[in-house]
């Protein structure tokens, strides 16, 4: 089943190795780790014959920290990672982080701000450099904390989306794009945050309620009248048109005039337009081409003009008594004014209404027209889309490829530059002549007097985009390119599909001849609190797992987070969860002190069937059926149901029966002691191995200790060997059903666990017979002596079970009790009998409904069936 071939005794005879009697996760993780990477083992060899086995980090923003979040996402990761590399891959898991354009560059203005500059007073290449500089000092903390958290990665391959390799990948790609006219500049209606001071993406626009005012207002005058209704009155200053839909008969006069627009010397023409509902409102619209995404459209089908009235700060331009206003004190003053001129129809406050936000900094996000660079997507996500309808890329769980084709099949181009200063800046230069040329990394840019280079930088995710291969060497074709690409699996959250993975899969497509950048897209669910909310650093419920991990220890992290972890939902984690995953580390621990204690080895072969015990059959059955199972989940990225298939497997089945089961033989000593210490030696050395992708310190601990081998890092991964024993299976169910039983009977009296009691147990002729000392230690029953007396008996599995219970039970009090649970349970065996007795019933109830009274009629017939042998049990009053 393991490769065993490190052995860390001389003999039977030698003393056991020693575990300190507690574990304490804050003196073993930090230095473990830090053992492991001396060590190397996380390094990936390019050259070796090994099979790969690829995973690339989601890159976390250098201005992070590690959040619940990245602690549940690395999690997974790492397990997937250190099962392969047991499992004989080349395992390469390469970390980095992303150079955020826009996040970073607000830490470092705001450190010029405290000292009253502003980075037009430093100029952009001092600004640039000292950005880096920031990075260098104070970037990056989040790749300690992975450390922390054990994270297995390859850190002699650590990536920075701004590193020289990574921007001569952006410029290749981006020349590529260009020359293939996937890449062209226009003037469009983008997303424009006027604190950041650049244009932002669709999908970095989180969208909330708030409570506005809607205002109606009068157009024109006398007969030639329109009232339309904005949230946004401070627009109407670029108003270049009123449209109305061509069918709406009230408007017919109007369609082609001019009217007066409020507030202005300019008339505009009311034009018809289909987009126009003539159910919504007054069924006219005001359109303000500059700043309307849907104005745009109707403009361009117009050939309307485009004011823009609002410069970068979201302050007005447009000369007279408004000029100079933010728009938000443009918006009260023009509302004023129209008041003043009779102008106002009617005015709603509070109007709740969805408003954008600048997901970074939170500021009410400004339609703006604006010159941009822009990717023409539709061949490129026609190309991610047919990836993953052919099969070369799975996504798990598979629910989730609606939500990945929704966004494919229906992306708009990408507006990719940014107004910022950091980031890969544009690598198009313009000529004195209004020449344009797109320079490749291998190019000299052009010289001489009047080129200049492109301004903006280029969106955060565009080199994120290219994470899975740029990483590896692309555009030269490296070793590391030849032997790890296509990666094979991205694991990321479910809220990230438009963010980077739609992107990775269009560039890499693109750039790698059609071959997808992984293989599957596991999708996973968001981390909330134990109430299911969600998570923020403005709500209470916010948690630094830093501060757990120095409470329980990072296994006791790690362990919580992949118990909640069932693909594609949510992962709520809290607290007293941590602590029981604590309790769990300890359990092995404690576990493993008392193996060894008492003779748990890995030293030679296993004996063979016939020399075990019914008990060590079953346990080893059990393991091979376990071992199975956690391959099987791990396969299907079923991360909750291997953790949870380990824990009951590790603490039911191990330390409460078999260990429990196997104490009288080793009391007992001799030959039954060695043979079940060398079977509990290789079920603990299994399970450790088992459990070590999840609970990375203490298995190590406990494993290099039992086994004397080097590390869990590099240890074979366990194999299921085929050995299964229904006979000691059923064996050994019988044993747990009468402990079980006459444990129920014990609670049911009021008898403490640890009370002894005088008791006759009768096993001759069952299969109890050879466990009858292990049943008396695990019940706490004393030999029947002098003067016993049977006030109860349990028939349980052919066996019978006597007990004397004199002076510890009111007989009379207990007899009224269970006749009482007797009467309920025989009333609610009746009440689901009627009721599945019912043609009608079951004729239009729903099947998960009758399914329920089933189980609840089983239920009450096993309830009936325990309690009147517990009434026959009880002595006669």
């Amino acid at each position: 089943m393991t490769d065993n071939t490190q052995r860390p005794h001389d003999g039977p005879d030698s003393a056991a190795p020693e575990l300190p009697t507690t574990y304490a996760p804050a003196d073993v993780e930090g230095p473990l780790y830090e053992r492991w990477v001396e060590r190397g083992y996380f390094e990936a060899d390019a050259k070796s014959d090994k099979p790969p086995y690829t995973i690339v980090i989601p890159p976390p923003n250098v201005t992070g920290t590690l959040h619940l979040g990245h602690a549940f996402q690395h999690t997974l990761m790492d397990a997937l990672t250190r099962r392969k590399r047991m499992q004989g891959y080349e395992a390469l898991w390469l970390p980095g982080m992303d150079h955020a354009g826009i996040a970073t560059q607000n830490k470092v203005e705001q450190q010029l701000a405290e000292e009253g500059k502003s980075r037009h007073d430093i100029g952009r290449d001092e600004f640039v450099e000292r950005v880096w500089r920031w990075k260098e000092e104070y970037g990056g903390r989040i790749l300690g904390q992975m450390r922390r958290l054990g994270d297995g990665v390859d850190w002699s391959r650590e990536r920075f989306t701004m590193d020289d390799g990574l921007s001569q990948a952006v410029q290749t790609i981006f020349k590529k794009l260009y020359d293939d006219e996937l890449i062209y500049r226009a003037e469009r209606i983008i997303n424009w945050c006027p604190r950041c001071q650049t244009a932002i993406s669709d999908i970095e626009v989180d969208y909330q309620d708030d409570a506005g005012e809607l205002v109606s207002l009068k157009y024109g005058e006398g007969d030639e009248t329109v009232v339309v209704a904005t949230t946004r009155v401070e627009t109407m200053l670029g108003d270049t048109a009123v449209a109305v839909h061509p069918d709406d008969a009230r408007y017919a006069h109007l369609v082609g005039k001019r009217i007066k627009l409020p507030l202005t010397d300019r008339t505009i023409p009311v034009v018809a337009d289909a987009h126009v509902d003539p159910e919504f409102g007054t069924g006219a619209v005001k359109v303000t081409p500059a700043h309307d995404p849907n104005d745009f459209a109707i403009g361009q089908r117009h050939g309307l003009e485009s004011l823009t009235v609002m410069d970068e700060r979201a302050v007005i331009t447009v000369p007279g008594p408004f000029q100079g206003l933010d728009r938000f004190e443009a918006r009260s003053a023009i509302v004023e004014a129209l008041r003043e001129e009779g102008r106002i129809v009617a005015e709603k406050r509070p109007y709740v209404h969805s408003v954008g936000h600048c997901s970074r900094c939170k500021t009410t996000i400004e339609p703006r027209l604006s010159l941009q660079w822009w990717v023409k997507v539709g061949p490129l996500a026609k190309a991610a889309g047919d990836a993953v309808r052919d099969g070369r890329v799975k996504i798990h769980p598979r629910e989730m490829e609606k939500r990945y084709f929704d966004w494919v099949d229906n992306m708009h181009d990408w507006c990719i530059s940014r107004q910022l200063w950091w980031g890969h800046r544009i690598p198009v230069w313009y000529g004195p002549n209004g020449e344009r040329v797109c320079v490749g990394p291998d190019e000299q840019p052009p010289a001489g007097e009047g080129w200049t280079q492109d301004s903006d930088v280029l969106d955060t995710w565009f080199s994120s985009g290219l994470w899975p291969f740029s990483t590896l060497g692309w555009p030269q074709r490296t070793p590391d390119l030849e032997k790890f690409y296509p990666t094979d699996v991205l694991l990321t959250g479910h809220d990230i599909i438009f963010f980077w993975v739609a992107r990775m899969m269009m560039f890499g497509l693109y750039a790698m001849d059609d071959v997808p950048p992984f293989h599957t897209i596991a999708l996973t669910g968001l981390v909330r609190d134990e109430f299911g909310k969600k998570m923020s650093k403005s709500n209470p419920n916010s948690v630094d797992p830093l501060t757990w991990m120095d409470a329980y220890g990072s296994d006791a992290v790690r362990f919580t987070l992949a118990t909640g972890a069932n693909p594609g939902a949510d992962v709520p984690i809290g607290e007293d969860w941590v602590k029981a995953s604590r309790n769990f580390a300890n359990k092995i621990w404690n576990a493993t002190r008392f193996a060894l204690m008492n003779g748990a080895t890995v030293d030679g072969p296993l004996p063979e069937p016939a020399e075990l015990s019914a008990t060590d059959r079953w346990i080893l059955s059990r393991l091979n059926a376990t071992v199975a199972m956690v391959d099987a989940y791990y396969d299907d990225y079923q991360f909750a149901k291997l953790s949870d298939t380990l824990y009951h497997f590790a603490w039911d089945e191990v330390f409460d029966w078999y260990v429990e089961l196997s104490k009288t033989v080793f009391f007992a000593g001799g030959e039954p002691a060695r043979v079940s210490g060398r079977v509990l030696g290789e079920v603990l050395d299994v399970l450790l191995r088992l459990l070590h992708p999840v609970v990375p310190f203490v298995t190590e601990t406990l494993w290099t200790t039992l086994t004397g081998g080097e590390s869990l890092v590099v240890a074979d991964w366990p194999k299921d060997s085929g050995f299964r024993d229904p006979a000691a299976e059923a064996e050994i169910a019988e044993v747990q059903r009468v402990v079980t039983e006459v444990r129920r009977f014990r609670s049911d009296q009021g008898l403490q666990p640890g009370q002894k009691v005088p008791a006759r147990l009768t096993v001759a002729g069952t299969l109890l017979a050879p466990h009858e000392d292990a049943i008396r230690q695990l019940l706490r029953l004393q030999p029947a002596g002098d003067g016993f007396h049977a006030t109860a008996s349990l028939p349980v599995a052919g066996a019978t079970v006597e007990l004397d219970l004199s002076g510890t039970i009111d007989v009379a009090a207990e007899r009224r009790r269970l006749t009482k649970d007797l009467g309920l349970a025989e009333k609610e065996k009746s009440d689901a009998g009627r009721k599945l007795g019912n043609d009608g019933f079951l004729a239009k109830a729903p099947e998960k409904v009758v399914a329920g009274i089933r189980a609840r009629l089983a239920a009450a017939e096993a309830d009936i069936e325990r309690i009147t042998a517990q009434l026959g049990a009880l002595p006669e009053s």
